[in-house]
């Protein structure tokens, strides 16, 4: 007979080590995987504290790393709680034949519905009206604006992010185009799959979705901005490192792009700009064709519990 302590111990293991949605744990206990919930724990107390754990669920506090994992005796898995997986060390895992699992899924419904209010806030001059009205400007001709209507939308990366975009745009009655490097079978309808010169030819509008890799790194320069044949409106819901961001104000300040909304910078740590960072970030704050967001383009209640169905799906598949 197993005694009841016997097949406790005998359950899978999970540390979580960031603020999480409580609906995780109920969702983790259904598929028989007892939780350790340490929010509060010190980035430099998690390489110990993971010695018995068969699973590691984390989102930002801090980088994992082949040093973080070295006493991970039991660690089968890595889930992250959010999308990109740019915090952990993937080859790391992968020498030491730990999975790593992420949950872009579950908030690319929000990212793709953000990206779409804030191409309505900038082509529409809705931010900028906004904050004309609360200081009591009313000015009607002065903020006439676009429609997305007739326009062709660039959307470089098509993965989960990407498509979402493609999605909620398919009813506004724009052409869709988009440019995969990695995996350019992914672009189907209702996106049509084009070369980047291509894309540069055509579009008006452009948004990225590509995830924060070493190639990836300030993918958005000048050269890349001078390519487009168009005037264009720029997007970046991804990772701000994506995007020179010297290049991108110089490129607005040239009048290269009509306009630029960003959900991501360079550094996003406000208070810790170098002088050059200050600068252009004056500049975007001080804009009226920029909006600007905090990082929240998948930040919405229902993507807070979708991710944890996500994650819990395929650490079921694992166990």
């Amino acid at each position: 007979m197993t005694h009841k302590s016997e097949l406790k111990s005998s359950q899978p293991r999970v540390l979580i080590i960031d603020e999480v949605h409580p609906s995780i744990f109920p969702m983790l206990q259904r598929i028989g995987v007892e939780a350790d919930y340490r929010p509060e724990i010190k980035p430099e107390e998690v390489r110990e504290a993971l010695s018995g754990f068969d699973g590691l669920i984390v989102r930002s506090k801090m980088r994992i790393t082949a040093d973080t994992i070295q006493l991970a005796d039991k660690l089968r898995f890595v889930a992250r709680a959010g999308a990109g997986l740019d915090n952990i060390d993937a080859e790391a895992l992968e020498e030491r034949g730990i999975a790593l699992i992420g949950a872009n899924e579950g908030n690319r419904q929000a990212v793709g519905e953000h990206a779409l209010g804030m191409l309505l806030a900038l082509m529409r001059n809705i931010a900028r009206g906004d904050r004309q009205v609360r200081d009591k400007v009313w000015l009607r001709e002065e903020n006439r604006g676009e429609e997305i209507s007739g326009k062709t939308v660039g959307i470089i990366g098509y993965g989960n992010m990407g498509q979402s975009f493609a999605r909620v745009l398919s009813g506004f009655g724009c052409r869709i185009l988009a440019y995969d490097r990695f995996a350019p079978e992914k672009v189907s309808a209702p996106a049509e799959r084009v070369s980047l010169e291509e894309l540069q030819a055509q579009a008006d509008i452009v948004s990225l979705h590509i995830p924060y890799l070493k190639e990836n790194r300030a993918f958005a320069g000048e050269p890349f901005f001078r390519a487009f044949k168009k005037r264009i409106w720029f997007m970046n819901t991804s990772r701000g490192e994506v995007v020179d961001q010297p290049a991108l104000v110089q490129c607005l300040k040239a009048g290269i792009l009509k306009g630029a909304a960003l959900d991501v910078l360079e550094n996003e740590k406000l208070k810790t700009l170098s002088a050059q960072q200050q600068a252009d970030f004056d500049y975007l704050a001080a804009s009226e064709n920029v909006v600007l967001t905090p990082h929240i383009a998948g930040w919405t209640h229902e993507s807070y519990v979708k991710i944890n169905e996500v994650l819990v799906d395929k650490i079921k598949q694992l166990i």
